[in-house]
């Protein structure tokens, strides 16, 4: 374990804690080397008081062991068991995103018990996944740097939060959020694209859409933001992703969350290098 004090020499929420969970340890540069910040980046991390992170892709890959595309196909699979397959476009039936399939059938079968099992098997793969997640290059230490310098942090997903609040406690991150953690509901007609669980992290935390950010990697995220009065950066860990971010809008995206802890060691100042 490697230890880069901010302020107090204790663990909490003013020590940032670097573990083997994480793929750097430091900006590849060196703290406190140039480097080339983003456009509008500054502006948008100087003026958030809370972070509202997406979870699956800015904090882990989650489905990096337990491929998306296979529980997809398993959910299809179990469609077509009850005779229900056809509830799907062709489309869909080949689509390997299961969030995308959960919101078809919900928009066909609205309120049904159909739903509620579909959902709850989609739980249960995401919790199947959690122990083979891949940790975002920087998310750990970005997590830990952000809130041990007094910004709130709330997970705004459409993933469950049972998953995301075991990957947070199994990585050693549920104090920096809890009980901030915005998930899945029965409510599926309200995942992001709509600003709903957005909201209920701004209303909870008491803080204006304008003092808040978001951290996303889909144009859902950035919608939602966009409803929510939300300033967003986009994360686009590959060129397609972030053209597609850059593409629907998005005017701060970068490709790595590097830039972002950079920002924060310097806002930081000589406290973050332990004088």
């Amino acid at each position: 374990m490697v230890r880069r004090p901010l302020g107090n020499h204790h663990h909490g929420h003013d020590t940032l804690l670097v573990t083997s969970d994480t793929d750097q340890t430091e900006p590849a540069g060196g703290h406190g080397e140039p480097f080339e910040e983003p456009g509008g980046l500054r502006e948008l991390v100087e003026g958030a008081r809370v972070v509202l992170w997406d979870f699956d892709g800015p904090v882990c890959r989650l489905f990096a062991g337990h491929a998306a595309d296979r529980v997809a196909g398993e959910l299809v699979d179990w469609l077509e068991t009850l005779g229900l397959k056809e509830l799907l476009t062709q489309e869909e039936q080949v689509h390997p995103d299961p969030q995308v399939l959960l919101g078809a059938v919900n928009r066909r079968r609205h309120r049904s018990d159909l739903v509620a099992d579909f959902e709850e098997r989609l739980t249960r793969e995401e919790l199947r996944a959690v122990p083979t997640a891949w940790p975002t290059e920087y998310a750990y230490p970005l997590i830990r740097t952000w809130s041990a310098l007094g910004v709130g942090l709330a997970i705004t997903t459409n993933n469950s939060p049972r998953a995301v609040s075991e990957y947070l406690e199994m990585r050693g991150l549920l104090d920096c959020f809890a009980p901030h953690i915005y998930g899945r509901t029965e409510a599926l007609h309200l995942l992001k694209p709509d600003p709903y669980c957005l909201n209920r992290a701004l209303s909870a935390m008491g803080v204006a859409p304008a003092e808040a950010l978001m951290v996303g990697d889909t144009t859902s995220d950035l919608t939602a933001a966009r409803r929510a009065g939300v300033p967003f950066l986009g994360y686009g860990h590959n060129g397609r992703k972030a053209k597609i971010l850059e593409e629907a809008g998005a005017e701060t995206v970068v490709h790595s969350l590097e830039p972002v802890l950079r920002l924060l060691w310097e806002r930081a100042g000589p406290v973050a290098d332990g004088a």
